[in-house]
């Protein structure tokens, strides 16, 4: 598996851009950009990515994806008048009503395009700090899932759709403590009680129950084989 933190001849030198902004300005990596350069764009990147990482754990493809997003230009919202000076001049107010339908509104602006090699600049500079980690993300969100009842199934079928490579997930799932089976049968006892049901039609609801958490087929059997007093 490639190492992610190779960087491509094509890729910007964040620390040598840094460095410029550093000196040909009075910016700083956490304030505001003050020059429309490539980066003071990374610079504001980076603050994006510290945003969502500090909101919760991400893998590397999604925070890629995220941050490919451009955010929509700020618009000034129009000024309305007050209730109050509606009722004062109804006739004055009646003609300005009359102006704004005929006004055509402004076009909204579009957002910028976020270059594909600012991104991976900034991807790059998560690694460097130890931000970004695949393997640690898919353990941490196996603990999460699996505590919120989700069997491996399921859980390795999000991270498949978050981008996480296949052999992390695998290992990730093979390094657990999870006991799947015990967590299965815990589900079906909050679900259907504590005398799980024998007969075929319902015990195919609890089967479809714990097929639609995640659970295999061998998961669901055992909760009435290796559990039976």
């Amino acid at each position: 598996m490639p190492d992610k933190k190779i960087v491509n001849e094509n890729v910007i030198d964040l620390k040598k851009l840094l460095e410029e902004v550093a000196q040909n300005s009075e910016s700083t990596l956490f304030e505001p950009p003050k020059k429309d350069g490539d980066a003071a764009k990374i610079n504001t990147l980076i603050n994006r990515a510290m945003r969502l990482l500090a909101q919760r754990d991400h893998g590397e493809t999604e925070l890629r994806r995220k941050l490919l997003i451009p955010p929509m230009p700020f618009v000034k919202p129009q000024n309305k008048k007050s209730s109050w000076a509606s009722r004062k001049k109804p006739a004055q107010n009646e003609f300005a009503e009359e102006e704004a339908v005929r006004a055509k509104p402004e076009p909204r602006p579009v957002p910028e395009e976020i270059p594909e090699e600012h991104v991976q600049a900034v991807i790059d500079y998560c690694y460097q700090h130890q931000w970004l980690d695949d393997a640690k993300f898919a353990s941490r969100y196996i603990s999460g899932r699996s505590h919120k009842g989700y069997g491996a199934q399921r859980i390795r079928s999000e991270l498949l759709q978050k981008g996480v490579d296949k052999e992390i997930i695998t290992v990730a799932l093979e390094n657990t403590d999870v006991d799947w089976c015990a967590l299965a049968r815990d589900l079906a006892v909050r679900k259907f009680g504590e005398n799980l049901p024998t007969d075929w039609k319902e015990k195919s609801k609890v089967l479809r129950y714990l097929l639609y958490r995640g659970f295999f087929q061998e998961e669901i059997q055992s909760i009435y084989r290796d559990f039976d007093d």
